[in-house]
């Protein structure tokens, strides 16, 4: 006879947990993901220009200057992005910076060249070296590392300025330490955005701009998320956000510095690939608008 069987189960195998810190980073993560196209809003707080020029004049800056600043914040709030918007005027007061220092290129040799913002802002720094790069296009390729660029703003801003100009782009910078790892612990690396933009005939280019935070620290500026969703965005997967973040504050530091820095790598196109992938994704939304 076959013995019998017995009534108590067998215990299911416990896969093992992540750990408290972990579980809090994931769901932040992904609380934050849901919920960021939804914060892409204009805000209803908007600055017309005479003003927000104006209050930029009042910061000490040229005049030159203020009209940087101010075109490029108004793109972003027109773009939905408000964090990088009209909100940062008003946060610029309360940061330290020379408002009369003039960026300086320190090196210039084929396909690479050296800026250092001298301690003024690192807007002003980003869009003297994209001024130049358009006035004096490399014949292939060429490497812009900027040192002491910080703030840098919304990175697709200057990537589609080159890539507009005829040049794929690549802009990526550092920013103070704000996501920790995805178990936890203190901030590691900044949220640490990477631009791409490729021109494209019969239409503007494509541009794709990601911060590897759930949500930036302009989004908290602007009050559209909260500082402890500051983490790696990817929910479960938020490790691979943060290994692209960790990598590229190292990249960075590597060629720029202690201090925050941006890198800027433009090319002159070989193909045009962006009309056949707008045609293979007719009727989807793709980077870029």
């Amino acid at each position: 006879m076959r013995a019998p069987r017995s009534s108590r189960r067998r215990p299911t195998p416990r896969r093992p947990e992540r750990s408290e810190r972990s579980r809090t980073s994931c769901a932040r993560s992904a609380r934050s993901d849901r919920t960021r196209s939804a914060r892409r809003s204009p805000s209803s707080e908007s600055v017309t220009r005479d003003d927000g020029v104006g209050r930029l004049l009042a910061l000490g800056l040229a005049a030159g200057d203020a009209g940087t600043l101010w075109a490029h914040f108004d793109a972003a709030e027109r773009a939905g992005k408000t964090g990088h918007g009209h909100k940062r005027i008003a946060w610029l007061a309360s940061q330290e910076f020379d408002p009369r220092a003039t960026p300086r290129r320190l090196e210039r040799r084929e396909g690479f060249e050296r800026w250092d913002a001298a301690g003024g802002l690192g807007y002003l720094a980003l869009a003297a070296a994209v001024d130049s790069t358009l006035t004096d296009p490399p014949e292939g390729s060429r490497l812009v590392v900027i040192e002491r660029c910080f703030p840098s703003g919304a990175l697709g801003y200057w990537a589609r300025l080159l890539a507009e100009g005829g040049l794929v782009a690549l802009v990526t910078a550092t920013s103070p330490r704000r996501l920790p790892h995805p178990e936890g612990g203190p901030p590691l690396t900044g949220t640490n955005p990477l631009a791409i933009a490729v021109p494209a005939s019969g239409g503007g280019p494509l541009v794709a701009d990601v911060s590897m935070g759930a949500v930036t620290h302009g989004d908290v500026l602007a009050g559209l998320a909260l500082p402890e969703e500051l983490v790696p965005f990817g929910g479960p997967h938020a490790h691979k956000a943060f290994a692209l973040a960790a990598g590229l504050e190292m990249l960075v530091s590597a060629l720029a510095g202690p201090a925050h820095g941006a890198l800027v790598l433009v090319a002159r196109p070989g193909h045009d690939p962006v009309p056949d992938f707008r045609s293979l994704a007719a009727g989807l939304r793709l980077p870029g608008g």
